[in-house]
């Protein structure tokens, strides 16, 4: 008698297969949707080191915050602009530079506003960055590594 060779795989085999890509794309998908979304946040904190910048070389000659991007030699807030970023605006608050989302972005973010704040100290600045406010919420988990 002769035996039959086996060929190809069981049933059981492929459903097991099926099964472990399904949970690896159930825990990497999630992952990787967050991964973009803090890329897209620190795009507005490169559009705002000009403006810190800018900003410091401001504090550190006249002792104040300017109330305007005009003041310290930039654009109009709405012509800084990114992929991700609708405007970058250092004036409407003194020592404050509000970043909002926009254009491409991730509807998750999608009008958050980053507020990226001067705190001054015996002559230095130390910056710190949290939401501000808009009408998207910006988490924790979505701020670069520096802002949290």
């Amino acid at each position: 008698m002769m035996k039959k060779v086996q060929q190809g795989f069981t049933l059981i085999e492929l459903m097991i297969v099926v099964a472990i890509i399904g949970i690896l794309a159930a825990v990497a998908i999630p992952a990787y949707q967050d991964y973009t979304v803090r890329a897209q946040v620190s795009e507005g904190l490169s559009l705002a080191s000009g403006a810190k910048t800018a900003l410091a070389e401001y504090y550190n000659h006249r002792g104040s915050f300017p109330s305007s991007n005009s003041s310290l030699g930039l654009e109009a807030p709405g012509s800084i602009q990114g992929s991700y970023v609708s405007q970058v605006d250092a004036g409407a608050t003194p020592g404050v530079i509000a970043v909002t989302y926009g254009g491409s972005v991730n509807d998750v973010i999608s009008g958050a506003i980053l507020d990226v704040s001067a705190i001054t100290s015996a002559g230095s600045i130390k910056w710190t960055c949290r939401d501000g406010g808009g009408t998207k919420t910006l988490e924790d988990k979505y701020l670069p590594t520096n802002c949290r």
